[in-house]
Protein backbone atom coordinates (compact mmCIF):
# COMPACT_ATOMS: atom_id res chain seq x y z
CA UNK A 1 0.00 0.00 0.00
CA UNK A 2 3.06 2.30 1.17
CA UNK A 3 4.51 1.63 -2.15
CA UNK A 4 1.61 2.31 -4.28
CA UNK A 5 0.96 5.74 -2.55
CA UNK A 6 4.66 6.52 -3.20
CA UNK A 7 4.45 5.66 -7.35
CA UNK A 8 0.75 7.49 -6.99
CA UNK A 9 2.81 10.88 -5.66
CA UNK A 10 6.17 10.81 -7.36
CA UNK A 11 4.41 10.66 -10.74
CA UNK A 12 2.50 14.51 -10.86
CA UNK A 13 6.25 15.95 -9.13
CA UNK A 14 7.67 14.69 -12.15
CA UNK A 15 5.12 16.11 -14.77
CA UNK A 16 5.30 19.26 -13.04
CA UNK A 17 9.30 19.68 -13.28
CA UNK A 18 9.03 18.61 -16.96
CA UNK A 19 6.35 21.23 -17.66
CA UNK A 20 8.84 23.90 -15.99
CA UNK A 21 11.48 22.69 -18.18
CA UNK A 22 9.50 22.85 -21.14
CA UNK A 23 8.41 26.55 -20.15
CA UNK A 24 12.24 27.88 -19.53
CA UNK A 25 12.97 26.44 -23.47
CA UNK A 26 9.75 28.25 -24.54
CA UNK A 27 10.81 31.40 -22.71
CA UNK A 28 14.33 30.99 -24.32
CA UNK A 29 13.16 30.23 -28.20
CA UNK A 30 10.80 33.51 -27.96
CA UNK A 31 13.70 35.46 -26.95
CA UNK A 32 15.91 34.49 -29.32
CA UNK A 33 13.32 35.09 -32.15
CA UNK A 34 12.27 38.75 -30.28
CA UNK A 35 15.91 39.66 -30.44
CA UNK A 36 16.91 38.11 -33.68
CA UNK A 37 13.15 40.10 -34.95
CA UNK A 38 14.39 43.75 -33.56
CA UNK A 39 18.09 43.42 -35.51
CA UNK A 40 16.14 42.80 -38.83
CA UNK A 41 13.77 45.88 -37.89
CA UNK A 42 16.64 47.79 -37.00
CA UNK A 43 18.69 46.77 -40.13
CA UNK A 44 15.46 47.51 -42.44
CA UNK A 45 15.44 50.72 -40.81
CA UNK A 46 19.03 52.05 -41.07
CA UNK A 47 18.58 50.35 -44.97
CA UNK A 48 15.71 52.21 -45.71
CA UNK A 49 17.31 55.44 -44.17
CA UNK A 50 20.34 55.33 -46.16
CA UNK A 51 17.99 54.77 -49.51
CA UNK A 52 15.93 57.64 -48.88
CA UNK A 53 18.87 59.83 -47.92
CA UNK A 54 20.85 59.24 -51.23
CA UNK A 55 18.05 59.38 -53.41
CA UNK A 56 16.47 62.78 -51.78
CA UNK A 57 17.30 65.50 -54.09
CA UNK A 58 19.81 68.17 -52.91
CA UNK A 59 18.80 71.32 -51.03
CA UNK A 60 18.98 74.33 -53.37
CA UNK A 61 21.62 76.65 -53.40
CA UNK A 62 20.63 80.00 -51.38
CA UNK A 63 19.79 83.03 -53.91
CA UNK A 64 21.66 85.64 -54.28
CA UNK A 65 20.68 88.99 -53.05
CA UNK A 66 19.20 91.11 -55.54
CA UNK A 67 21.50 94.35 -56.34
CA UNK A 68 20.98 97.66 -54.42
CA UNK A 69 20.27 99.68 -57.09
CA UNK A 70 17.38 101.76 -58.53
CA UNK A 71 17.01 99.57 -61.45
CA UNK A 72 15.98 96.46 -58.91
CA UNK A 73 13.95 98.91 -56.83
CA UNK A 74 11.67 99.92 -60.09
CA UNK A 75 10.74 96.39 -60.89
CA UNK A 76 7.71 96.68 -59.44
CA UNK A 77 6.91 99.53 -62.03
CA UNK A 78 7.39 97.44 -64.93
CA UNK A 79 5.21 94.86 -64.43
CA UNK A 80 2.56 97.20 -65.97
CA UNK A 81 4.76 100.58 -67.63
CA UNK A 82 7.21 97.81 -69.51
CA UNK A 83 11.01 97.53 -68.83
CA UNK A 84 11.49 100.74 -70.38
CA UNK A 85 9.43 102.68 -68.64
CA UNK A 86 7.28 102.80 -72.32
CA UNK A 87 3.68 102.50 -73.60
CA UNK A 88 2.60 99.79 -75.75
CA UNK A 89 0.60 101.32 -78.82
CA UNK A 90 -2.48 99.45 -77.66
CA UNK A 91 -2.08 99.19 -73.73
CA UNK A 92 -3.36 101.46 -71.65
CA UNK A 93 -0.89 102.60 -69.22
CA UNK A 94 1.50 105.80 -69.85
CA UNK A 95 5.18 105.83 -70.53
CA UNK A 96 6.80 106.67 -67.42
CA UNK A 97 10.19 106.83 -69.92
CA UNK A 98 11.75 110.68 -70.98
CA UNK A 99 8.97 112.35 -68.97
CA UNK A 100 10.21 114.90 -66.83
CA UNK A 101 10.93 114.86 -63.29
CA UNK A 102 9.57 116.75 -61.56
CA UNK A 103 5.91 115.71 -63.08
CA UNK A 104 6.55 112.02 -62.39
CA UNK A 105 7.40 113.22 -58.62
CA UNK A 106 4.00 114.83 -58.41
CA UNK A 107 2.10 112.28 -59.93
CA UNK A 108 2.91 109.35 -57.53
CA UNK A 109 2.53 112.05 -54.77
CA UNK A 110 -1.12 112.33 -56.10
CA UNK A 111 -1.32 108.75 -56.07
CA UNK A 112 -0.54 108.64 -52.67
CA UNK A 113 -2.29 111.49 -51.17
CA UNK A 114 -5.45 110.78 -53.15
CA UNK A 115 -5.62 113.22 -55.47
CA UNK A 116 -5.54 110.83 -58.15
CA UNK A 117 -7.73 107.66 -57.62
CA UNK A 118 -6.23 103.97 -59.28
CA UNK A 119 -6.39 100.97 -56.93
CA UNK A 120 -3.02 99.64 -57.69
CA UNK A 121 -1.27 102.98 -58.13
CA UNK A 122 -2.26 104.45 -54.68
CA UNK A 123 -1.13 100.59 -52.98
CA UNK A 124 2.60 100.85 -54.52
CA UNK A 125 2.85 104.93 -53.29
CA UNK A 126 1.09 105.02 -49.92
CA UNK A 127 3.94 104.04 -47.81
CA UNK A 128 6.47 105.25 -49.78
CA UNK A 129 8.59 108.23 -49.24
CA UNK A 130 9.12 111.82 -50.77
CA UNK A 131 12.60 111.04 -51.08
CA UNK A 132 12.14 107.73 -52.72
CA UNK A 133 9.41 109.08 -55.02
CA UNK A 134 11.89 111.59 -55.94
CA UNK A 135 14.47 109.49 -56.77
CA UNK A 136 12.88 107.08 -58.14
CA UNK A 137 10.99 109.95 -60.84
CA UNK A 138 14.45 110.44 -61.58
CA UNK A 139 15.08 107.55 -62.39
CA UNK A 140 12.49 107.15 -64.95
CA UNK A 141 12.94 110.60 -66.27
CA UNK A 142 16.49 109.62 -67.50
CA UNK A 143 15.21 106.41 -69.18
CA UNK A 144 15.96 106.53 -73.56
CA UNK A 145 12.45 106.81 -75.03
CA UNK A 146 11.09 103.99 -76.77
CA UNK A 147 8.01 103.90 -78.55
CA UNK A 148 5.72 101.66 -80.61
CA UNK A 149 4.85 102.37 -83.98
CA UNK A 150 1.62 104.95 -83.61
CA UNK A 151 -1.92 104.30 -85.19
CA UNK A 152 -3.07 105.62 -87.99
CA UNK A 153 -5.51 108.72 -87.02
CA UNK A 154 -9.08 109.31 -88.37
CA UNK A 155 -8.06 112.67 -89.47
CA UNK A 156 -4.33 113.31 -90.91
CA UNK A 157 -4.95 117.11 -89.78
CA UNK A 158 -4.60 118.35 -85.88
CA UNK A 159 -7.42 119.06 -84.12
CA UNK A 160 -7.99 122.95 -84.21
CA UNK A 161 -7.90 122.79 -79.89
CA UNK A 162 -4.33 121.04 -80.40
CA UNK A 163 -2.85 124.03 -82.39
CA UNK A 164 -4.95 127.21 -81.07
CA UNK A 165 -7.71 126.11 -78.09
CA UNK A 166 -10.51 127.68 -78.31
CA UNK A 167 -10.31 131.62 -77.28
CA UNK A 168 -14.14 131.95 -76.94
CA UNK A 169 -14.10 129.37 -74.32
CA UNK A 170 -10.99 130.48 -72.90
CA UNK A 171 -9.17 127.34 -73.62
CA UNK A 172 -5.66 127.32 -74.85
CA UNK A 173 -4.06 125.09 -77.07
CA UNK A 174 -2.27 121.58 -76.31
CA UNK A 175 0.91 123.20 -77.59
CA UNK A 176 0.79 126.43 -75.87
CA UNK A 177 1.77 124.49 -72.36
CA UNK A 178 3.10 121.15 -73.47
CA UNK A 179 5.36 122.83 -75.97
CA UNK A 180 5.27 123.53 -79.72
CA UNK A 181 6.40 119.60 -80.49
CA UNK A 182 4.13 118.18 -77.40
CA UNK A 183 7.15 116.73 -75.99
CA UNK A 184 6.69 118.27 -72.88
CA UNK A 185 8.70 120.83 -71.29
CA UNK A 186 11.56 120.38 -68.52
CA UNK A 187 10.94 119.92 -65.65
CA UNK A 188 7.52 119.72 -65.29
CA UNK A 189 4.82 119.97 -68.00
CA UNK A 190 4.27 116.23 -69.32
CA UNK A 191 4.71 115.78 -73.36
CA UNK A 192 1.70 114.27 -75.14
CA UNK A 193 2.99 111.74 -77.16
CA UNK A 194 3.74 108.49 -77.32
CA UNK A 195 0.68 107.91 -75.08
CA UNK A 196 -2.26 105.02 -75.66
CA UNK A 197 -5.25 106.83 -76.79
CA UNK A 198 -7.49 104.95 -74.23
CA UNK A 199 -5.12 106.45 -71.78
CA UNK A 200 -5.37 109.70 -72.86
CA UNK A 201 -9.16 109.55 -73.23
CA UNK A 202 -9.28 108.42 -69.55
CA UNK A 203 -7.55 111.33 -68.22
CA UNK A 204 -9.61 113.56 -69.72
CA UNK A 205 -12.75 111.46 -68.14
CA UNK A 206 -10.86 111.99 -64.47
CA UNK A 207 -10.76 115.29 -64.73
CA UNK A 208 -14.54 116.19 -65.76
CA UNK A 209 -15.80 114.00 -63.00
CA UNK A 210 -13.25 114.64 -60.38
CA UNK A 211 -10.89 111.65 -59.51
CA UNK A 212 -7.75 112.87 -60.79
CA UNK A 213 -7.53 116.50 -59.05
CA UNK A 214 -4.50 118.86 -59.33
CA UNK A 215 -3.53 121.67 -57.08
CA UNK A 216 -6.22 124.94 -57.84
CA UNK A 217 -6.22 125.74 -60.04
CA UNK A 218 -6.91 123.23 -61.65
CA UNK A 219 -6.61 123.98 -65.10
CA UNK A 220 -7.00 120.93 -66.74
CA UNK A 221 -10.17 119.98 -64.84
CA UNK A 222 -11.48 123.17 -65.89
CA UNK A 223 -10.77 122.20 -69.76
CA UNK A 224 -11.98 118.70 -69.31
CA UNK A 225 -15.16 119.90 -67.81
CA UNK A 226 -15.84 121.89 -71.45
CA UNK A 227 -15.28 119.61 -74.22
CA UNK A 228 -17.32 117.52 -75.49
CA UNK A 229 -16.92 113.82 -75.76
CA UNK A 230 -16.65 114.07 -79.72
CA UNK A 231 -13.55 116.63 -78.86
CA UNK A 232 -12.10 114.33 -76.47
CA UNK A 233 -11.79 111.85 -78.84
CA UNK A 234 -10.72 113.49 -81.45
CA UNK A 235 -7.58 114.77 -79.63
CA UNK A 236 -6.88 111.21 -78.40
CA UNK A 237 -7.25 109.50 -81.84
CA UNK A 238 -5.18 112.11 -83.18
CA UNK A 239 -1.98 112.30 -80.28
CA UNK A 240 -1.84 108.73 -80.27
CA UNK A 241 -1.09 108.36 -83.94
CA UNK A 242 1.70 110.97 -84.10
CA UNK A 243 5.14 109.54 -84.48
CA UNK A 244 7.89 110.14 -82.42
CA UNK A 245 11.82 110.13 -82.64
CA UNK A 246 13.07 107.36 -80.36
CA UNK A 247 15.11 109.62 -77.51
CA UNK A 248 13.14 112.45 -77.91
CA UNK A 249 13.03 113.93 -74.16
CA UNK A 250 10.88 117.09 -72.76
CA UNK A 251 12.47 120.27 -74.86
CA UNK A 252 13.07 123.65 -71.84
CA UNK A 253 11.70 125.94 -72.51
CA UNK A 254 10.15 124.68 -76.18
CA UNK A 255 9.02 128.21 -77.51
CA UNK A 256 6.16 128.59 -74.48
CA UNK A 257 6.18 131.06 -71.44
CA UNK A 258 6.77 128.51 -68.13
CA UNK A 259 6.28 132.12 -66.49
CA UNK A 260 2.31 131.90 -67.75
CA UNK A 261 2.01 128.32 -67.69
CA UNK A 262 2.45 128.97 -63.42
CA UNK A 263 -0.95 130.11 -63.39
CA UNK A 264 -1.97 126.29 -63.22
CA UNK A 265 -1.53 125.11 -59.88
CA UNK A 266 0.13 121.64 -60.59
CA UNK A 267 2.81 123.55 -62.10
CA UNK A 268 3.75 125.87 -59.41
CA UNK A 269 3.59 123.26 -56.79
CA UNK A 270 5.49 120.94 -58.85
CA UNK A 271 8.20 123.94 -59.31
CA UNK A 272 7.95 124.54 -55.46
CA UNK A 273 9.68 120.90 -54.75
CA UNK A 274 12.78 119.16 -55.84
CA UNK A 275 12.58 116.87 -57.87
CA UNK A 276 15.73 114.79 -57.42
CA UNK A 277 17.24 112.82 -54.51
CA UNK A 278 20.17 110.44 -53.28
CA UNK A 279 18.44 108.09 -51.33
CA UNK A 280 20.48 105.91 -49.03
CA UNK A 281 19.31 102.03 -48.22
CA UNK A 282 20.09 100.85 -44.34
CA UNK A 283 23.51 99.39 -45.61
CA UNK A 284 24.60 102.82 -46.18
CA UNK A 285 25.55 102.37 -49.88
CA UNK A 286 24.23 104.79 -52.34
CA UNK A 287 21.06 103.19 -54.72
CA UNK A 288 20.84 106.09 -56.66
CA UNK A 289 21.70 109.80 -57.92
CA UNK A 290 19.34 110.82 -60.51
Amino acid sequence: WDNGTSDHTEKPKQARSLNRFKMRGMNRSFSAVKHRLRRRIFAASWLFTMLFAASAPAAPPAPKPAPDTMEERAKPCVVCHTAEGRADKDAYYPRLAGKPAGYLFNQMRHFRDGRRTHRAMSLLMENLSDDFLRALAGHFAQQPVLYAPPGRAASAAAPSLVTNGDPARRIPGCASCHGRKLLGVAPVIPGLLGLPRDYISAQFGAWRVGTRVAAAPDCMGEIARQLSQTEVTAIADWLAAQPLPAGAHSAEPDGIDLEAAKSCGSVREALAVPATAVVKPANGKKAVAP
